[in-house]
């Protein structure tokens, strides 16, 4: 097991340790945990990078990682009113979505390389980005109040783009057919 691994791991147990300190609503504990989680996510890619560490678990487990960070934090976001609940639902049924396109993919042996695109990154970037703001509003350091919803519907509307980007990638190669 090397360091990026560990580092990846470590993320991972840091999930249950948010959500916990969010329900219970230590949200600047939950800030921080957040923050930690976004550097060792930084941090492991930069050593699997420069120190040629790249693993095939390391591959698997970082995206796990991300998603059940981002994934808890939009559900709990929202149970505690802090992001509006359907703001959840979106986000988290584009990556059903994703995961049903790879599993139709897979199921009919088509080759595909997953791979996200500019789109989905930037997306994925503002979806973050909406969870520290979220954070932060109960911060009163931070002060960012006036950017949650406009991040909020910036957020929406590039994970809208990006799952119609995905099935347009997905039907444009010829690797998913609709029919009726």
């Amino acid at each position: 097991m090397n360091i990026p691994n560990l580092l990846t791991l470590f993320r991972i147990l840091l999930v249950p340790i948010f959500v916990i300190l969010l329900i219970y609503g230590q949200t600047f504990y939950a800030f921080l945990v957040f923050m930690i989680a976004g550097v060792t996510d930084a941090l492991d890619g930069f050593i699997a990078r420069v120190f040629r560490q790249k693993t095939v678990l390391g591959a698997y487990l970082d995206p796990i990682a991300d998603k059940l960070l981002l994934v808890s934090s939009y559900i709990v976001l929202a149970i505690i009113s802090i992001i509006p609940p359907w703001l959840a639902v979106l986000v988290i049924s584009r990556d059903i979505f994703i995961l049903t396109g790879v599993a139709i993919l897979f199921l009919n042996h088509k080759s595909f390389e997953i791979r996200p695109t500019l789109l989905g990154k930037v997306s994925t970037f503002f979806q973050l980005t909406t969870i520290v703001i979220a954070l932060s509003v109960a911060l009163p350091l931070l002060a960012l109040q006036p950017f949650l919803t406009g991040s909020i519907y910036l957020s929406a509307a590039l994970t809208i783009l990006s799952g119609f980007h995905y099935a347009f990638i997905w039907v444009r190669q010829g690797s998913i057919h609709f029919c009726s």
